[in-house]
């Protein structure tokens, strides 16, 4: 396990420490794990709601907020060449998404 001290990264997601959370976000509800980054194949990266919330930004579906209340795990849902399990301190945390660029237009990298 990696422990995160300042800006880090995870796959195609980083992770920078701010301040606090913007006013422009909406909370995202979960029982279990909130998905920070989505994968078509089910590799997801997640982390416990239980331990911290995430909110998505109103104006930029790349950047999305996690504020975490106590250490918690962010992990890579795979079971061959995963990425390693980082250890979030509490704090908020700005997570920004990678684009890809389609006929239709910007989304977020699908893998």
């Amino acid at each position: 396990m990696i422990e995160a001290k300042g800006q880090f990264a995870q796959g195609d997601i980083l992770f920078t420490p701010v301040e606090s959370l913007p006013d422009e976000v909406q909370r995202i509800e979960s029982d279990g794990d909130h998905i920070v980054a989505h994968s078509e194949t089910g590799h997801h990266h997640v982390v416990s709601a239980q331990t911290c919330d995430l909110y998505q930004s109103a104006n930029d579906p790349f950047v999305a907020y996690l504020h975490v209340h106590e250490p918690t795990e962010l992990r890579h849902l795979r079971s061959f060449d995963t990425h390693k399990t980082v250890l979030i301190p509490p704090g908020v945390w700005r997570i920004n998404r990678q684009g890809e660029q389609t006929p239709d237009g910007w989304r977020r990298v699908a893998d």
